[in-house]
């Protein structure tokens, strides 16, 4: 079943782009910032945060880095307007990082600068391993200028742990995920079981040091295993919170909260959809094939 559903995914990506909206839907919260304002008001109401992303990255202009800054600022009005309990989380190389290093500062310093006069936060996403350093760096910077900022590890790199006791020593506000892009074995853990041992090796450092951490996963082993740590260390809960992607599992997302645990959902919209939906889909192939099903079982 598992191989039927990755070839769907396959057949998905030959479609004509208005067919894999029907997909990207589940991913997605719209193209439009309202759409976004929307999902996360509903969120709001159920008590879950969110964060916020305009979709996009690996940006060559200075023109559509500068418009991605636009629509940022944008997004933080909108959630002081609208009183959304959400913040905003930032691609480094949407926003000038392959372009030029000064740019690249300016442009995001622009953007914490206006969240923290909104008394906001704005996390600056991890990427592929080309910016890997280049984003702890900037991160480091801005963490010192403002102090509103977060950073994000992931688990499946091998020289994650060395972070952690880096971040450690500099107060980092994490968000902790497994990690979604390629990358060469030599740099990261490929196994699925290496990659949960590092993230929890990560995690109780992370606890152990007392720092804040995003707990974004939606494997249940790992949720499991986060829940018996933050009753290990007696973790506080404003320094920590379990965090995941929007329109994926829901029902295990709804129980945790539930439970009574802080959780935050992050929100993607805009033009910039089809990527990030193939990249969810790759990721989850199943629901490629229960989507299709459902195409062709409409009445």
């Amino acid at each position: 079943m598992d191989f039927i559903n990755k070839a769907i995914v396959q057949f998905v990506k030959l479609l004509p782009k208005n067919v894999v909206f029907i997909f990207a839907k589940q991913y997605i919260s719209g193209v439009k910032l309202q759409s976004a304002i929307e999902v996360v008001k509903k969120l709001n109401a159920k008590g879950i945060r969110a964060t916020m992303d305009v979709l996009g990255e690996s940006v060559y202009t200075k023109e559509e880095a500068l418009a991605a800054k636009d629509e940022c600022l944008r997004v933080l009005e909108g959630i002081e307007k609208n009183k959304l309990d959400a913040n905003l989380s930032i691609k480094p190389t949407q926003l000038g990082m392959l372009i030029d290093d000064d740019f690249n500062y300016q442009v995001i310093k622009e953007i914490i600068q206006k969240a923290k006069e909104l008394n906001n936060f704005v996390r600056i996403d991890m990427e592929d391993s080309s910016v890997t350093q280049k984003t702890i760096d900037l991160y480091l910077r801005m963490k010192k200028e403002f102090g509103n900022v977060g950073i994000v590890l992931q688990a499946y790199m091998r020289r994650t742990l060395d972070d952690v006791k880096f971040l450690n020593k500099e107060g980092a506000h994490y968000r902790l995920c497994k990690g979604i892009y390629i990358e060469p074995e030599e740099i990261a853990f490929k196994k699925r079981d290496e990659i949960r041992k590092n993230y929890l090796d990560a995690l109780r450092l992370m606890f152990e040091n007392g720092n804040f951490v995003g707990i974004a996963t939606h494997d249940k082993y790992l949720i499991d295993e986060a829940k018996k740590m933050i009753k290990e260390f007696n973790v506080p809960q404003d320094k920590y919170e379990f965090q995941m992607l929007y329109g994926v599992t829901e029902r295990m997302r709804d129980q945790i909260n539930a439970e009574g645990y802080k959780i935050r959902v992050y929100v993607p919209f805009g033009e910039q959809w089809y990527p990030y939906s193939i990249r969810r889909l790759q990721e989850n192939p199943a629901m490629a094939g229960y989507i299709t099903k459902s195409l062709f079982t409409r009445r």
